[in-house]
């Protein structure tokens, strides 16, 4: 599309996949120039969530990494507007597809119970009374649901059943988080049900996701001028008028800056931060426990209290022991670990997805990556990543919190597990093991009502939207690429009208033969 000969400048705040998503639609769909688009990002990188850093010498660190799937459209969309950096003829999409026709998914061992490969893995234990509950859930209205709790609906014992352990562990839901967003997960993936029990066809990038789909996207919006501005947070933003006719004026910057907003101009705001305040430890330090708000929920809070129809961020950020998990990433010298896993689970390197431990105190979960996992990645070093469901409780070999937990006494858990022998344990002698705390880390799966997340074009927004994993998108996910590509997608095409709304949401639910396939798994026939 031809550059549009426009005076409009569009300020995107934050730099998370959200706030790229939308320069790249401006830039491609609008034709308007990179150089009257600014984005403000309050950290020292862009990326958000999908980060990605480090080195041999002090240890990789990836904070978590989320799954792809075939019908997450406007993502894969998106990575089709991109060129590879090291093939500027194969998209990032192209490339997506390439590696997992290269490198498929399918977990030999999903689960390890008393230190071996559980037997019992593909039998879902589920009593009869549970699979009511599923489907009752899957058919009931969701405004009907309220503020409910997964907990509300289920009977305690429904916790305890492998359905739930890999559920959980492969979402991150805990039983006190949202049942409405249960059930859209319900509804979204049900056309994966058949491959549940081994993590099939769940798309991974080749890279982190920061190497593989942030950096590429970088370089695309630097090569037509899209201004950056890293370390600058957004402190106030001021709106006037009423909220049936209002629009935002002025943008305070932590530099002590105003920018001012023309009659002409746009703001796309990115509201709430799933992994803002995270904070890393190392081998003899476990991660600092703080719990304290940064820019985005400091700014949410704020015109949440000022502007009406603008959500409810306490709902999401006033519970972090609900909310936060532990990861690390460990950077090894060696194959030897590697090799071990590979026979122990039966799967190649990079091909078997999440392996939890049951009956862990942590509920401890590990990822062999495809190696490198980096682009830099040094020659010789070999790394993976591992979290924990349940940092509030004690381990089962180190008898304390995960969250209180150094990154020493995470591998001496993850050995114990494992039944790994005192020679085995050496493997682990010069290894480099970040783990990160992240209190707000599944804070959008907390309960909500109705209005507890602003519309992408809240009420009376004449010049302004809401992108990320804190608006509201009817039936789809959070904690997803996809949610948060749409909400740009949505924003741009809202405020300009010059881009086409999102595709739906796939409908698989409706499908009668991707239904008579999942009644099969969850009846275990």
């Amino acid at each position: 599309m031809p550059t549009v000969t426009r005076s409009e400048t569009h300020h995107i705040v934050g730099a998370g996949i959200a706030g790229l998503a939308t320069a790249v639609y401006l830039c491609r769909d609008t034709g308007f120039s990179g150089r009257n688009i600014h984005i403000y990002e309050a950290s020292e990188s862009a990326g958000g969530s999908l980060d990605g850093a480090g080195s041999a010498e002090t240890g990789y660190v990836v904070r978590g990494g989320r799954m792809f799937e075939e019908q997450f459209l406007c993502t894969l969309d998106l990575l089709d507007s991109i060129p590879l950096p090291s093939d500027p003829a194969v998209s990032l999409k192209d490339d997506l597809f390439a590696f997992n026709l290269m490198v498929p998914g399918s977990s030999n061992c999903r689960l390890v119970r008393d230190g071996k490969p559980a037997e019992d893995r593909s039998d879902l234990t589920l009593s009869a009374r549970d699979i009511v509950d599923i489907n009752r859930l899957f058919l009931h209205g969701e405004r009907g649901l309220g503020g409910e709790s997964i907990e509300d609906w289920f009977r305690p014992t429904f916790f305890d059943s492998n359905f739930w352990l890999m559920w959980s562990t492969m979402f991150s839901f805990q039983p006190w988080h949202s049942l409405t967003e249960m059930q859209r997960y319900l509804w979204r993936f049900i056309h994966l049900f058949p491959g549940f029990t081994r993590i099939a066809g769940i798309l991974r990038t080749r890279h982190n996701q920061y190497d593989s789909i942030v950096a590429p996207i970088l370089a695309w919006l630097k090569d037509r001028g899209v201004r950056l501005e890293t370390k600058t947070h957004v402190e106030e933003v001021t709106i006037n008028g009423t909220k049936l006719d209002r629009r935002v004026t002025a943008l305070g910057l932590s530099n002590g800056k105003t920018v001012v907003v023309g009659a002409s101009d746009f703001v796309y705001l990115t509201l709430g931060s799933m992994t803002e305040g995270s904070t890393l430890g190392s081998r003899d330090r476990a991660p600092d426990c703080g719990t304290s708000f940064g820019a985005s929920w400091s700014l949410w809070r704020k015109l949440a209290k000022a502007h009406e129809g603008l959500g409810n961020p306490d709902v999401f950020v006033d519970h972090s022991r609900h909310t936060a998990w532990t990861s690390f990433t460990v950077t090894m010298d060696g194959p030897d670990f590697f090799e071990f896993m590979e026979d122990f689970t039966n799967n190649r390197t990079g091909t078997g997805g999440l392996v939890t431990f049951a009956g862990s105190g942590w509920t401890l979960s590990l990822v062999m990556f495809h190696q490198p996992h980096f682009r830099s990645q040094r020659h010789g070093t070999y790394t993976f990543w591992g979290y924990g469901l349940r940092g509030d409780r004690a381990g089962d070999f180190v008898k304390k919190p995960m969250w209180e937990a150094t990154g020493a006494e995470i591998v001496e858990e993850l050995c114990g597990q494992l039944r790994l022998t005192e020679e085995q344990r050496t493997w682990f002698a010069s290894a480099r093991i970040v783990p990160c705390r992240m209190p707000f880390i599944t804070s959008q799966f907390m309960p909500r009502k109705p209005g507890d997340r602003p519309d992408v074009r809240p009420p009376g927004a004449r010049n302004f939207a809401i992108i990320g994993q804190y608006c509201e998108l009817p039936r789809d996910c959070v904690f997803t690429v996809e949610y948060s590509v749409r909400s740009a997608r949505s924003a741009v095409s809202q405020l300009t009208g010059l881009v086409d709304e999102p595709p739906p949401v796939v409908r698989t639910d409706l499908d009668p033969i991707v239904l008579g396939r999942a009644a099969r798994v969850l009846l275990g026939i």
